[in-house]
């Protein structure tokens, strides 16, 4: 089964954004900036390849 860049990407992003939001004490907004960017660079990696 093969896996998609956009979703090692966002759990990635998931891991990033937990580690600086308890870093900074703001968990909540650093999740969702952290899928959201993951997500953006597993997408971009993900066209990469396919062309």
């Amino acid at each position: 089964m093969k896996e998609s860049k956009i979703s090692i990407g966002a759990g990635i992003g998931l891991l990033a954004g937990i580690i600086i939001g308890s870093a900074t004490d703001n968990v909540g907004l650093w999740i969702a900036l952290g899928l959201c960017f993951g997500a953006g660079i597993g997408t971009v990696f993900e066209k990469k390849n396919t062309k």
